[in-house]
């Protein structure tokens, strides 16, 4: 916590906003814990403690309130540049990594000791990182039961309980109530959508660029996978064998709204978490924009634009394929590319939801590209020899793309695969393990921007320096510098269509 108690305590009395996703308040004479706006009369100042996470509140015995309703709050990543190894761990959870793994693998998997890493945890979040993961679960079944008209069973199977049994055992223990009635006492009538999806609400911390992030992935939509109109998301997503569709709207109450369709309710979780990297939802930016701010040539770009995230990619392999093949030609050709790759030999969409949106493929898996006849596509011979490597190698190792244990040793691992060049590598880094610190050095939408802002021409070496006071933000440094060279009544063109430039 950067806080004193007493201003947590100034926090709740004036119910601000701003303190969302990153203070939870533990009223000690009730047991239960809330967001610092709590509706509630708020408690004396003998009778709270004050969290900065969830989970801290959960493992010293808090439950959730059920009027401020904790699991809808955004998950913010201010502890970010305090602790990477945190962040980074934080990411793994989030796609699974306790599902069916133990906390020592995952310290392996982030080079440093199972005691290192629980000290940590408790550090900065004052919870295990099994507490962690237990705690998304259980706010996450909350929110399914409160939102959705699933099944309990539904439920239970999708916030990773091994049994319904289990689930209302632990549901009871900390709610003091069964299952049924959270819904009896909250449950609202669903809005008409799409029939057999699910409808989850993801919060974020304001400010935030909707308007900027969609003409982004609109200019790089994958014919056939991706669909996006001036005010929504659409893709086909497919985990394993399995696929359904997606589709992501902005909401009241700074939410996003996901409508998830996909056979297996227990991968919701893992479709979450992708929501949340494509789209950037856990980003401070208050914080990355006080700091950014620092800078007096990036203050006026920071001032312009709040709310600017730095837009994740659904899939690792798929930002690669895309990548690649934009190295050697112009944006809209390489997307058309895509699009071919995906028709000749991506899985046929069956649903409809998929069909109704214009979205007839799914992304074809590096095993259903090994062999494939690149040049009947007419994508140039350099590119195909890179794309055959990334195939092999994604073949040979599928957690290639997952984060590192950190951005140096990401980057020496990208550069070393075939086709991936430093402007690539740093993409991918920013999109796909969403390293907050990646930086495109060599971009020339960077330095054109560097240019315009200092007058004179920028040299890498200049520019390299003077990013050295942008850590740990440099990725968001970058996507501002890279719109400050946008025209106003232009699309907001980013990275991609910079490096093709």
């Amino acid at each position: 916590m950067d806080m004193d108690d007493d201003a947590c305590y100034r926090a709740i009395e004036t119910r601000d906003r701003r303190f969302d996703g990153r203070l939870f308040v533990g009223v000690t004479t009730t047991g239960i814990y809330c967001r610092p706006f709590c509706p509630a009369p708020t408690p004396k100042r003998t009778n709270v403690r004050f969290f900065n996470a969830a989970a801290a509140a959960q493992e010293a015995g808090f439950r959730p309130c059920l009027r401020c309703r904790p699991e809808t709050s955004p998950e913010l990543a201010f502890w970010r540049g305090m602790s990477n190894t945190v962040s980074r761990g934080l990411r793994l959870i989030e796609a699974g990594a306790l599902d069916d793994g133990t906390v020592e693998a995952l310290a392996s998997r982030l080079g440093i000791g199972e005691r290192q890493l629980r000290r940590l945890f408790k550090q900065y979040l004052g919870a295990s990182p099994v507490s962690i993961a237990q705690t998304r679960r259980i706010l996450l079944a909350k929110q399914l039961i409160q939102d959705t008209r699933l099944s309990m069973t539904e439920i239970a199977g999708a916030a990773g309980f091994g049994s319904t049994r289990r689930f209302n055992e632990t549901f009871r223990k900390l709610f003091g109530r069964p299952p049924g009635a959270i819904r009896r006492a909250g449950m609202a009538d669903e809005a008409p959508g799409v029939a057999g999806a699910v409808v989850v609400k993801l919060g974020y911390r304001p400010p935030y660029d909707w308007e900027a992030i969609l003409t982004f992935l609109r200019g790089q939509a994958i014919p056939g996978v991706e669909a996006v109109t001036r005010d929504r998301y659409a893709r086909t997503i497919s985990i394993g064998e399995e696929h359904g569709t997606l589709i992501v709207e902005s909401a009241e109450a700074d939410c996003l709204k996901a409508t998830i369709c996909f056979p297996n309710l227990k991968r919701l979780p893992s479709i979450i978490a992708r929501v949340r990297r494509v789209f950037d939802l856990a980003a401070d930016p208050s914080a990355i924009e006080m700091h950014l701010s620092q800078d007096p040539m990036l203050k006026p770009l920071v001032a312009a634009r709040p709310g600017l995230r730095v837009p994740g990619a659904w899939d690792g392999f798929e930002l690669a394929v895309r990548a690649v093949l934009s190295q050697r030609t112009a944006i809209p050709a390489a997307s058309q590319l895509a699009g071919k790759l995906a028709s000749s030999y991506g899985k046929t969409a069956v649903d409809a939801a998929a069909l109704d949106g214009g979205l007839t493929h799914l992304f074809p898996t590096p095993q259903e590209l090994v062999g494939a006849d690149f040049a009947a596509l007419g994508i140039p011979a350099g590119t195909r020899k890179a794309l055959a490597a990334l195939t092999a190698v994604m073949v040979a190792d599928p957690s290639i793309f997952s984060a590192r244990r950190s951005l140096d040793e990401a980057m020496a691992q990208l550069r070393s695969l075939v086709g991936i060049d430093e402007w690539t590598a740093q993409n991918i880094a920013m999109r796909e393990m969403r390293e907050p610190d990646a930086f495109p050095l060599a971009d020339a939408g960077v330095m054109e921007a560097m240019r315009k802002a200092c007058g004179t021409p920028a040299t890498a070496r200049a520019l390299l320096a003077r990013a050295e006071r942008w850590r740990p933000w440099r990725a968001y440094a970058a996507v501002h510098l890279w719109a400050s060279t946008c025209d106003a009544d232009a699309t907001r063109e980013v990275f991609d269509d910079q490096q093709a430039a």
